[in-house]
């Protein structure tokens, strides 16, 4: 059924968390992303974007007045207007951006991108991994990592989190305290479980040499995005001379900025996000670029995410499951009631992910979503 009023309904979901995730660059107590749902033709599209300032500079409230902007009927005549595997192909080949005559920011794109592809998916009964680029068939199910922020300590999440396949552990403002973090897990777990330290961007030049190589002799493999966003020539030399390899987040949200990263020679993957980089489609082209130069990659996940970004996520994982982790995020642990049904699962007994059923995302919205309605477009 078509939203009253409109051709679509907009969602801002401010879900409280269960469990609070804290890391330096915030904290967070509830979920804060947008929800669309596009109707054309008697077909709905659920989309969904997870705006982050310190990412991309967008929030909720840029990219709510930006959908305003946006034709949305222009867009639905475009989306009838041909045969959906014809615009399922013009998006692979020209992108979002391009075909639908909308520009934007990346979580505003992604926004629209996620909610177009589910209708795509709902209107040609096509399930989440045909609707992306990738390898075919994928594997059965994919291990996660485990995240462990600064409101659990190692002791608690090296009892209660496993098994460990990859352990990303978020900075605090202390290396001693955190080198005895990636010690105590490295201790327990052995050689085999790559351990990565997120610094979200808390490091300076002047201390990044000494805080890769006081974590690397701890026994930590990786450090993500230490030094603020797009610090090239800094993030070469820790990269030569950390002794630790060299993962980029917040720095790489666009073609353009992936680019550069190469051409700067400062990292060795990148951590792709589908709502940082513009939607799943861009995320795959990342991907690309990623294999391409020799570079590892990993799909992570904004925090809290709600509904069809984690599936969107999970799609490109099975996609491309030689990525060196894929986070999945933590809904199941954050969230007792869900906005979309079936909620994502992860097996936590094995921390592992299978692919999502159904057509599009494979979720639809439960009623517990409309609290959290503001538009009608």
């Amino acid at each position: 059924m078509a939203p009253e009023g409109g051709r679509a309904r907009l969602y801002h979901v401010r879900l409280p968390m269960r469990t609070p995730f804290d890391h330096p660059a915030a904290r967070r107590r509830s979920s804060d992303s947008l929800v669309l749902r596009l109707s054309a033709d008697g077909t709905d599209g659920i989309g969904e974007c997870a705006p982050r300032s310190y990412v991309t500079g967008e929030t909720t409230a840029s990219v709510r007045t930006a959908l305003g902007q946006v034709d949305l009927g222009a867009l639905s005549g475009l989306l009838t207007g041909r045969p959906p595997e014809e615009t399922l192909g013009l998006l692979h080949r020209d992108g979002f951006a391009r075909t639908f005559g909308v520009d934007g920011g990346n979580n505003l794109l992604c926004l629209l991108e996620t909610a177009v592809l589910d209708w795509l998916g709902r209107r040609t009964g096509t399930g989440a991994r045909a609707l992306l680029p990738g390898t075919s068939p994928g594997p059965a199910t994919l291990p996660v990592s485990q995240v462990l922020d600064l409101s659990l300590d190692a002791e608690e999440f090296l009892a209660g989190r496993g098994p460990f396949h990859f352990v990303k552990i978020k900075a605090s403002d202390d290396i001693e305290r955190d080198a005895r973090t990636v010690r105590t897990i490295r201790d327990k777990l052995g050689d085999g479980v790559p351990i990565m330290v997120d610094a979200n961007m808390s490091w300076t030049p002047a201390d990044c040499v000494g805080h890769a190589r006081r974590l690397g002799e701890a026994g930590a493999d990786w450090v993500e995005e230490p030094l603020p966003r797009k610090s090239w020539q800094a993030l070469r030399r820790l990269r030569r001379e950390g002794g630790v390899r060299i993962m980029l987040d917040e720095s790489v949200c666009t073609a353009r900025d992936a680019r550069a990263a190469v051409e700067s020679g400062a990292c060795d993957a990148f951590n792709i996000r589908v709502s940082k980089n513009g939607g799943p489609l861009p995320a795959a082209r990342l991907v690309a670029r990623a294999r391409q130069h020799g570079l590892g990659f990993q799909f992570g996940v904004q925090v809290a995410e709600v509904g069809p970004l984690i599936n969107a996520g999970r799609a490109l994982a099975f996609g491309h499951p030689e990525a060196l982790t894929v986070e999945a995020g933590q809904s199941d642990r954050f969230f007792p009631e869900m906005i979309v049904a079936p909620p994502p699962a992860v097996d936590r007994h094995t921390n592992t992910l299978s692919p999502a059923g159904g057509t599009g995302w494979g979720m639809d919205l439960a009623p517990y979503a409309e609290r959290w309605a503001v538009a009608d477009l």
